[in-house]
């Protein structure tokens, strides 16, 4: 198929990608610039099926956001409240209990705990969350607090991040989720999360993560007020953090949603569907030590992350049964979706389903 792009801008990258050669940070810069879709797709595609075949991952999950209370309170965010909104909640240890048992015989294998960083509750709290989750639920996978919530936690313990990843894994903690790297530009981070945790902190949470043995994800939220150059920046950071650990699993864009946020007015819209599959695909290509790229379809809905199973993307996450904080801020994908639901995606968009456990062990691989 090469001589079909010889005369393509791109083809001196496409030739790249056939010979398996790392893309440099110009070339990724390029990637973005271009409005050439469809060969976009095809390279990424290519390196999907290179990698995993016909495979498409799903798992079934549940996730349980357990607080929208927050001392972060930042700009890009519609979930965080302050304690004396009307709308703001806090589970105590029977609601966690509660929801872990509703899902006890879906068949079940991963429980998915991120929240706000609230300011009144005790470390102890989370370490009772993950308790209790494990005493409802001990054969299933606890996949549990962002980099910032892990480092909320070293503030409120005064522990090291290794001591407290030690305490967590004792009570259950199985791995981590990659929420909260966003951009890892200082520019942008002072305009969209001017509070949270720095770039570099969270990559140095993430490889205290994986030296402890803790496998996690990686993000990288889009669409806002970042250029081109800084989400190249930002997969190179994560690449290079995986050549050292490996610990990294797979790579999640989030498509960033700006109703109800302090930036619904200087954006006022959300991505669209040609740019959610153009940085699905870049980062499959300028991610060749991640072995999965994911898309949430929360967050890019059920048929672009179909769509996206032939634009580099091999993993479309789970049922996932509640998700509260792409719902904030006006997400219409819905909160849930069934296995069958799932399954007859994978196979409409001639993939072949696989369902995995958190750490991508397969689960069942015949529909």
């Amino acid at each position: 198929m090469d001589f079909l792009f010889k005369e393509n801008s791109l083809h001196d990258l496409l030739v790249k990608v056939n010979a398996g050669q790392r893309l440099t940070r110009q070339d990724g810069i390029r990637l973005m610039q271009s409005n050439d879709l469809l060969t976009l797709g095809y390279m990424a595609n290519m390196v999907r099926e290179k990698i995993n075949g016909d495979n498409a991952y799903f798992i079934v999950n549940r996730h349980i956001n357990h607080t929208n209370i927050c001392v972060n309170l930042c700009p890009l965010c519609a979930f965080g409240v302050e304690a004396d909104k009307p709308n703001a909640y806090l589970m105590d240890m029977e609601e966690i209990r509660r929801k872990s048992l509703e899902v006890k015989d879906s068949g079940v294998t991963e429980i998915h705990l991120v929240g706000g960083l609230h300011p009144d509750m005790p470390y102890q709290y989370y370490l009772d969350m993950i308790k209790t989750v494990r005493k409802c639920l001990p054969d299933v996978h606890i996949q549990a607090f962002t980099a910032v919530e892990i480092d909320y936690l070293c503030q409120l313990s005064e522990k090291s991040v290794s001591e407290v990843f030690d305490d967590l894994k004792e009570v259950g903690l199985g791995s981590m989720p990659g929420g909260g790297a966003e951009i890892f530009a200082k520019r942008v981070r002072e305009k969209i999360c001017d509070k949270k945790i720095s770039g570099e902190r969270w990559l140095n949470v993430m490889k205290a993560a994986h030296d402890a043995g803790l496998k996690s994800n990686a993000t990288m939220l889009y669409g806002h007020v970042e250029t081109y150059e800084e989400r190249i920046d930002h997969m190179i950071q994560l690449r290079e953090l995986q050549d050292q650990t490996g610990g990294f699993q797979s790579f999640i864009p989030l498509a960033f949603h700006p109703a109800h946020t302090r930036l619904e007015q200087p954006i006022k819209s959300r991505t669209t569907g040609f740019e959610d599959l153009k940085v699905l695909a870049v980062s499959r290509l300028m991610l060749d030590n991640f072995d999965h790229i994911k898309a949430f379809w929360i967050m890019v809905g059920a048929k672009l992350a179909q769509i996206s199973l032939s634009f580099g993307v091999d993993d479309i996450d789970g049922t996932v049964v509640e998700e509260k904080i792409t719902q904030a801020a006006g997400g219409e994908a819905g909160q849930a979706l069934t296995k069958k639901e799932l399954v007859n995606m994978i196979k409409a968009a001639g993939r072949r389903p696989v369902e995995r456990d958190t750490l991508y062990n397969v689960v069942r691989e015949s529909f």
